[in-house]
């Protein structure tokens, strides 16, 4: 009964010892595929390639002069666009904007924040980017309007101003 035992567990072993031995065939196979690649990659490179550019979709031109940086001697730069007013009582030549947003309904709770802040918050609606722009306060002349941006910046960090002259 031991010998076969010992004979069962030899076999084993042999077993074992003969399957986890590496294949040398499977070494040169991959070798094989790869220098296979390699030479399609170099063929390929070697002939001149053909190329096609497909156009998915139409370019939409727009004018250079849809937002642009005016008067900017003293260094503070201001945004020019169209807009038209959606909820305020009127824009003087420059505005300070603390928020932009696609929805008119988002727009309205910050004009509500501020008003509750004590601003005279107001919305525009800037057709050619379909954002509403939430206006803090609105100036008369630039430095007034720089001014109050700085001071906004501290709750708005992207406050910038709007000049709808």
């Amino acid at each position: 009964m031991k010998k076969y035992t010992v004979l069962c567990a030899g076999l084993c072993l042999a077993l074992a010892f003969t399957s986890c031995k590496s294949s040398e065939s499977a070494y040169k196979k991959a070798y094989e595929k790869a220098k296979q690649y390699d030479t399609q990659t170099a063929q390929q490179q070697a002939q001149p390639v053909e190329t096609s550019t497909a156009v998915v979709a139409p370019v939409q031109t727009r004018p250079a002069n849809d937002t642009r940086v005016t008067d900017n001697a003293d260094n503070v730069s201001v945004r020019q666009e169209r807009v038209s007013m959606v909820s305020g009582t009127g824009l003087k030549a420059y505005s300070v904007v603390v928020g932009s947003f696609g929805l008119v309904s988002n727009a309205e709770g910050l004009q509500q924040r501020l008003r509750d802040a004590g601003y005279q918050a107001q919305i525009v609606k800037n057709e050619d980017r379909n954002m509403y722009r939430v206006i803090a306060a609105t100036f008369d002349n630039k430095a007034d309007a720089a001014r109050s941006r700085d001071q906004l910046r501290a709750t708005y960090a992207d406050a910038w101003l709007l000049s709808n002259q």
